[in-house]
Parts: C-alpha cells; sequence; structure tokens
C-alpha cells in the first residue's frame, strides 16, 4: 500500500513537536549574568564579566550557585541508581566498626576506634604495660569523641592534639565550617572539664615540658598567613612572643623528639629558619639554630647535645649534617648522609640509639637505618615494583622499633613495627578490605617519554588480564606542584573501578619530587609548562600503548591538580573523554595579582610574582579561566565547597559560566558547589565523603560508557 504523503507531512510534524517538546523540558544549564568589569594590569586592560560572582555573601551569588546546583542534581538524576551501588560497594568493603594500632608516649597507649553507623573515629587510650604493649584489661578513656562533639553540625574536623608531658592535659583544635579556621582548647584528662575558645585562627600548638605552659602559632585574619606566635601560661592571657613580616614565610610550633627542645619551623617555599627554647624554660628567648639564608632549606632534630640537621645548602636533594648545639656550623660538622644527584632525603628520624633516613628514588620511597654504636646502615627493601611506604608514628625516643606504613595499588594498607636493632618486622595491622582478593589484581610501572626526551614514570593498576587492545577505559590523575609527589596507595574504592573494567594509572609528573627536588624546580616558576606537557604526554603514551583510546580516557586532579585539568583541557580538548576537576585552581590571573587573598603572596615562589611582567605573561600563557575558548570540550565536572579556604568558590563559579559561552557540542558541562559547611577536601564524615565519590565516579565512569 502507498505511503500517503499527507501522512508523512503528519508523521513528521509529530516526531518535531515531540522533540520541541522533549528540548523544552529538558533542564538548562544555569546562564550567569555579564557585569562590566575591568581590571588594569602592566598598562593593559582585561575585561572579567564574572567577577561579580566573588560576592561571597551576596544573595544573588547564593542563588546562582544553588541553580547551578540543581541543574547538575537533574543531568545527573539517570545515575542515582549507580551511584547507590557504588557507595554500597564502598561501604560494604569497610569493617566499619575497627580499632587502630595503638601507638604509646610514655605510660599510655593511644589509640582511634571506629563504630558502625558513625562518622568520625573516636581518640582514646589505655594505660600502657611494662613492656609497652597496651594494658587491654584496662578501662579506656575517651579523649575525644567528634561524633558527640560535631553532632548536628554539617562539618567537623579536629585539627591535632597534644598531651602535656603529665599525661593530665590534652590541647586540641577544631574547625566547624570547613574554611580551616581552627579554635584552640585544653581538656583535663583528670575531671573531663574543657577550657573553651583559648584562641582562634590556631594552625600549631605545643606543650612546654612544666605541663602548664603551651605555646600556639595563629594566621593573619585576612591572608591567613601562619604568622604569630604566643605563649600561653594555662590559667593567664596568651602572651605575644613572635611575629614573623615576611609575608613569603609562615610560622608552625613543634618539640624535637627527644623533648628536649621546643621549636619554632620559619618556612617559604625555598627558605627556611628554626628557632629553638629549651622546653624546660618557656619563659626563656628564642634563639636561631641556623641564620635565615635565603635559598637555603633546612630541618632539624637533636640528641645528645647535637643538632642533625637536613640541610639542601649546596646540596638540591638535601644532605644530613650533625653539629653541636653550642656551634651549629654546617662546614665544620660531621656528615651523616651524604648529597646524592638520584635520591632525594625525605627526613632524617633520630632516637636514642638509631636514626632512620627516609629517601626517594625512581618515584620510590626506601628506608636505611643507622646504628649509632657502630655506624652501620642497614636498608629495608620491599618485595613490589610499585608500592608507598610511609615512616613516622614514633613519638618516642627511647623506642626500639620504627613504625612505618606500607601498601600498594594492590595491597591494603599496612603498619610495621621494625626493630632498630635487627631489621626485624613486626606486622601489627592490616586494613581489613571485606571480599577482596589481591591476587586478582595488578600493578606495575610504566615511563612515558616526555617531548623533551625526560622519562616520566607512571603508576598503573588494573584487573589481572586487562585487555591491552586500546578499547577499555582508564582513570588517570595527577598533581603535579609543590613538590608534593602523589604516592602509588591502596584505595578500596579504587576495587569498583577496575572490576568494571578500567584500569587506574597517576601520571608521576614534573610539578611534584617523586624524581628528586630537581623534579620539582622544573615544573615550576618559569618552567611550570612541562607538568601540563608530561601529563598531555603521559595520555598519549597509555593510548599508544593500547591502555586505552582518547574516547575512554577519564582524567582527575584536585585543587593545583584542578589547574592541571583545566590547562591540559585546554591545550588537548581531543585527547580525553572525561574531566573531573576538584576544587580547581583556574583563575590564576585573579588570585596571584591580589595579594589579600589567604595564601597569594607565599605563592609567588611557586608560581612567579606576576607583578614582574614576564612572569605575568607567561602565567596568563596557561591560566585556565584566561584561555578559555570556542571549541569542543570534554565532558567536564567540577566540584568545590562554598567555604573552601585554600581555592576559593568563586575560582570554579567563575570558570563554569565562561566556559558555557564558548563550548561547542553537547558535552555535559556540570558544576557541584557545597553549600553547607564543608572545606578543602569536602565532607568531613566518612559516610558523607563516600557518598560524593560514589556521585563522581559514577559520573565519570558514564562519560566512558560504565552505566552499572
Amino acid at each position: 500500500m502507498a505511503y500517503h504523503p499527507s501522512l508523512l507531512v503528519a508523521s513528521l510534524a509529530l516526531v518535531l513537536s515531540t522533540a520541541i517538546a522533549r528540548a523544552q523540558d529538558a533542564p538548562r544549564p544555569p546562564v550567569a549574568k555579564q557585569v562590566p568589569h575591568v581590571q588594569e594590569w602592566h598598562g593593559a586592560r582585561f575585561e572579567d564579566p564574572y567577577f561579580w560572582l566573588r560576592a561571597k555573601d551576596s544573595p544573588e551569588v547564593r542563588a546562582h550557585l544553588a541553580a547551578e546546583n540543581a541543574y547538575t542534581a537533574a543531568m545527573t538524576a539517570v545515575q542515582k541508581p549507580f551511584e547507590e551501588t557504588l557507595y554500597q560497594e564502598f561501604v560494604g568493603r569497610v569493617q566499619l566498626t575497627d580499632l587502630g594500632v595503638p601507638t604509646r608516649v610514655r605510660g599510655y597507649c593511644y589509640y582511634n576506634r571506629t563504630v558502625e553507623g558513625l562518622q568520625y573515629a573516636i581518640a582514646c587510650r589505655k594505660p600502657a604495660k611494662a613492656d609497652g604493649t597496651i594494658d587491654e584489661a584496662a578501662p579506656e578513656q575517651v579523649l575525644l569523641d567528634a561524633n558527640a562533639m560535631g553532632k548536628d553540625l554539617a562539618y567537623f574536623d579536629i585539627g591535632g592534639s597534644e598531651v602535656s608531658d603529665d599525661d593530665q592535659w590534652l590541647a586540641y583544635s577544631t574547625d566547624t565550617t570547613g574554611f580551616r579556621q581552627y579554635v584552640l582548647q585544653v581538656k583535663d584528662l583528670r575531671t573531663g572539664a574543657v577550657q573553651n575558645d583559648l584562641a582562634e585562627r590556631v594552625t600549631s600548638f605545643e606543650w612546654a615540658a612544666d605541663g602548664k605552659t603551651l605555646f600556639f602559632t595563629t594566621e593573619d585574619p585576612v591572608t591567613k598567613r601562619s604568622d604569630t606566635l604566643w605563649r600561653l601560661p594555662l590559667g593567664k592571657p596568651p602572651e605575644k612572643v613572635h611575629v614573623e613580616a615576611d609575608e613569603m614565610f609562615r610560622i608552625g610550633v613543634a618539640r624535637t623528639r627527644d623533648r628536649q627542645w621546643l621549636l619554632l619551623a620559619i618556612g617559604s617555599t625555598d627558605t627556611a629558619e628554626w628557632r629553638a627554647l629549651p622546653a624546660a624554660a618557656p619563659g626563656g628567648e628564642w634563639h636561631s639554630v641556623l641564620p635565615r639564608q635565603k635559598g637555603h632549606r633546612y630541618q632539624v632534630d637533636h640528641r645528645e647535645g647535637s643538632w642533625y640537621v637536613t640541610s639542601d645548602l649546596g646540596a638540591v636533594n638535601f644532605r644530613v649534617v650533625q653539629v653541636p648545639v653550642g656551634k651549629p656550623e654546617l662546614a665544620s660538622g660531621k656528615e651523616i648522609v651524604p648529597h646524592r644527584g638520584d635520591v632525594q632525603v625525605e627526613s632524617f628520624d633520630v632516637y636514642a640509639t638509631h636514626a632512620v633516613v627516609t629517601e626517594k628514588a625512581a618515584a620510590l620511597t626506601r628506608f636505611r637505618v643507622l646504628d649509632f654504636a657502630t655506624g652501620a646502615w642497614r636498608e629495608l627493601t620491599f618485595p613490589e615494583p610499585v608500592y608507598a611506604a610511609f615512616g613516622g608514628g614514633t613519638p618516642e625516643f627511647t623506642s626500639t622499633t620504627f613504625r612505618i606504613g606500607y601498601q600498594s595499588m594492590v595491597t591494603p594498607s599496612c603498619v610495621y613495627d621494625v626493630v632498630l636493632a635487627t631489621g626485624e618486622r613486626l606486622l601489627r595491622k592490616q586494613t581489613v578490605v571485606k571480599g577482596y582478593d589481591a591476587t586478582k589484581y595488578r600493578s606495575e610501572r610504566l615511563w612515558a617519554k616526555a617531548r623533551d626526551g625526560v622519562q616520566v614514570p607512571i603508576s598503573i593498576v588494573s584487573k589481572e588480564g586487562h585487555p591491552r587492545d586500546g578499547s577499555r577505559p582508564l582513570w588517570l590523575y595527577a598533581y603535579g606542584s609543590y613538590g608534593f609527589g602523589m604516592p602509588a596507595t591502596f584505595d578500596a574504592n579504587r576495587i569498583s573501578l577496575l572490576d568494571r573494567g578500567v584500569a587506574f594509572a597517576i601520571a608521576h609528573i614534573r610539578g611534584g619530587d617523586e624524581m628528586g627536588q630537581q623534579w620539582h624546580k622544573d615544573g615550576m616558576l618559569m618552567k611550570k609548562k612541562n607538568t601540563f606537557f608530561d601529563f598531555i604526554d603521559c595520555a598519549e603514551h597509555l593510548i599508544a600503548t593500547k591502555w586505552t583510546c582518547a574516547d575512554k580516557l577519564a582524567i582527575e586532579g584536585g585543587s593545583a591538580g584542578g589547574l592541571l585539568m583545566g590547562a591540559v583541557t585546554n591545550l588537548r580538548p581531543d585527547l580525553f573523554a572525561a574531566v573531573h576537576s576538584a576544587v580547581p585552581f583556574v583563575d590564576v590571573m585573579n588570585t596571584m595579582m591580589d595579594a589579600s587573598l589567604p595564601l597569594t603572596v607565599g605563592e609567588y615562589l611557586e608560581w612567579g610574582d606576576p607583578n614582574d611582567k614576564a612572569a605575568f605573561d607567561y602565567m596568563r600563557s596557561y591560566s585556565p579561566y584566561d584561555n578559555l575558548a570556542p571549541r569542543q570540550y570534554p565532558a567536564i565536572l567540577v566540584t568545590t565547597s562554598f567555604n573552601d579556604s585554600q581555592v576559593m568558590y568563586w575560582e570554579p563559579a567563575k570558570y563554569v559560566a565562561k566556559l558555557r559561552t564558548v563550548k561547542r557540542g553537547d558535552e555535559e558541562l556540570l558544576f557541584r558547589c557545597k553549600l553547607e559547611a564543608a572545606g578543602h577536601g569536602g565532607a568531613s564524615g566518612r559516610y558523607d565523603r563516600w557518598r560524593d565519590e560514589a556521585f563522581e565516579m559514577a559520573w565519570m565512569l558514564r562519560q566512558v560508557g560504565v552505566t552499572k
């Protein structure tokens, strides 16, 4: 039977009207208004029509952010069942009621424990037995229960805690907004009475030996630079001790492991100074261990009348020198650990009979133990080709063991105590991951050749037998700033990726310290673009070696890693399928040109001083916000917190608003801003964090074709 033309016309009209109706019903992205605003920098005018989004107290700004959240919720409604599946997987792998490994400090063993259904860990202690182990039969004393303290609060964080030398007082700090603005409090561990709100904007604190005097540091109320040291005799008003005037420097207070000295750390990106005060003389004067010298970074610890100085003076990867307290001159000191061009000294931990040097080489951490009595060294080795190891957690100077944390991309976190005299490792705990079988997964180290010939390490994990035919999705993560290397750690939530046929990789790009301090120097200041080029070259290597393809490559980075995400998507938007940019530093020029913003001036030594025209031009050439242009971008999810104190919410808000006006194509561009109390790291409670991660993972996987 012939198809009548009138029926064809009617059919087409019906299809068209249905499509129009669906388009009208489809969620529409918020359109941020444009308000004329001109900045004048270096004699030129720069328009920024979204500058108004910086007005944090404006109801219009908050309404715009709420509209972005509503749009994101509507666009991701389809993935809600997938999110719930992922969330249940995350929670199902965790031993929700668990006990941490106790740490002995004098007569007590301290530990944290978690309880199913509760968001936060509970800090406790029990008496230690004569052999130093915990007295299990003794009653438990709860020191801090964040669940009770943060009840009915959207956000609660304990910044730190310190017990006095007589074990009777507990100093601690809390933040209830996510803005990292901590309040100092002291608890009487005999009665439970709390002295509240002793100081605001507290950044560090430490007891003197008398158990009655507390030293603490505070930050500037505008720039959030930690700049003032105070002395607080309990029951009396605090006394100002030191104000650091140089805006490049931040300060913090600490104590040597032997408890003999209080230390004031004063540091910038490239320079350090340490001042010391006998812990038994809290009313005395602080004296510099080594004078401040531009370009000299060092750390100190003390043992038997000597300072052990870890110094980069003429040694880019640091060396360790022993000098007498009365005459601390590096030139005449005894070299304990020499400088090596391919090995970075990360720390030097001093104990009564031994010392442990933590070193990094070829993007792997290792430990060597020095016996002071014999001068002999012993190295600790690890069996896996890719792993992460961390020292610390051994506060007692007289300890005969050294605690390390060990894990890999396939091995859940382990805690070992290493016997210093023999090297024997005593496994204290391995994190339980329910239903996990490590033999089903494989991790390895890859090397990508960057465009300038440098070999860049990549750590990668996948399910055993993962096909290498270019058809499978891959999730690539990187950071690459501040000399912070990204360790190849274990993440139980990552199993949900691997079990769905997705490989996960970390690109150890320049800007971190995985290959030593020069690795950082080659990815900062006027060499910052190496960071972005390395990431692109790593992505291309993974595609060329058939780990994935551009249509299946999802990438992620946060904070300075969010800058990385913005830069590489501007440079190579064709190379990626999906991007998660978390709390991203993307409005580089507006931030770096505003010295009143938190942390800005001190950042000049990492990124460059934009008041210098050459540095300004270089930064502007990669600033993500300033280099958005009409092109087809991949799907992008941007997340942040309204109360983030490190990267202000308006950076990602402005970035998304501008990107909406230039992007081509119909790939998703979503923005999620936590308007409730939350910080740079997002939510504070563990269940809330799992919910957020399930949302982000579901979105990323959906972009590469994985939907359940």
